[in-house]
């Protein structure tokens, strides 16, 4: 009995990496062809980044590929740009972990569609400092939806969590005059909404950390200045996806003080 579950955790971890990395070849390819404003649907086909030619199936392995062509263009030996292969490491590592934290079950795939659309919403930001709003909403669509499963209190706490999400960010965005822009609101509305609002308060607090842990370094290395411009939506994501793993753990500390359990799906 043990040998067969630890057979199936092992196939089904190397199943969910896998998949994971498909996903973020992907996402990765949306984002870039969004950014450029080319389609990326259809009967559009991935070519190099250098010279241009169409990419085969050899070329398109998500991990391997990389790997076995040692990063360069099989065409015309140009370098790939790292940011194919990264994109692929995050999210296949990310989806196997969010599998073996949670196994197949409601909680998995809700977290699998919040690392999946804010993988492709800090690609945007990171890029070109922009976050496509539609993608934003279209994860809270998704979470609302999903929610409907765990009943009304479900649908509910979703609803708080997008209101907690977008209207903290706007408050930020009004009180310091533009300092933030309203892409990074809905994307934490659309956060919210998929998580609840205790996921989406801890989300955010550890994204506020994670920007600071970078930032604060920079600025005292005086390689950023005060008023450049930094990309949040990342370091959002960055703490949304944390709270995937730690967030129950956080609700249950606090849960003597105030009195709240993590939510549906997050028993």
């Amino acid at each position: 009995m043990i040998d067969t579950l630890n057979y199936y955790n092992i196939t089904m971890t190397v199943l969910a990496l896998a998949g994971g990395a498909c996903a973020g070849s992907f996402i990765n390819a949306a984002a870039m062809r969004t950014v450029a404003e080319k389609k990326w649907w259809g009967s559009e086909r991935s070519a190099c980044d250098s010279c241009g030619h169409i990419l085969c199936t050899v070329d398109l392995v998500p991990l391997l590929s990389f790997i076995a062509l040692k990063g360069r263009c099989r065409y015309c030996k140009a370098r790939i740009k790292p940011r194919h292969f990264v994109a692929e490491v995050i999210s296949g590592t990310l989806t196997a972990a969010l599998f073996l934290r949670w196994g197949f079950s409601y909680a998995m795939l809700m977290g699998v569609f919040v690392l999946w659309f804010s993988l492709f919403n800090s690609l945007t930001d990171f890029e070109n400092g922009y976050i496509y709003d539609v993608w934003a909403l279209s994860l809270g669509a998704i979470g609302l939806v999903l929610r409907v499963i765990g009943g009304w209190q479900a649908v509910i706490d979703g609803i708080l969590g997008g209101a907690l999400g977008f209207g903290l960010i706007a408050l930020i965005i009004l009180v310091s005059r533009g300092g933030m822009g309203w892409g990074d609101a809905l994307l934490m509305a659309g956060v919210g909404c998929a998580v609840g609002w205790k996921y989406c308060a801890f989300g955010m607090y550890l994204g506020f950390i994670a920007g600071g842990v970078v930032v604060i370094p920079l600025m005292a290395a005086k390689k950023l200045k005060r008023k450049d411009a930094v990309p949040l939506g990342p370091f959002l994501a960055i703490g949304c996806v944390l709270a995937l793993f730690a967030g129950s753990a956080l609700v249950r500390h606090f849960a003597e003080i105030i009195g709240y359990n993590p939510g549906w799906p997050w028993w």
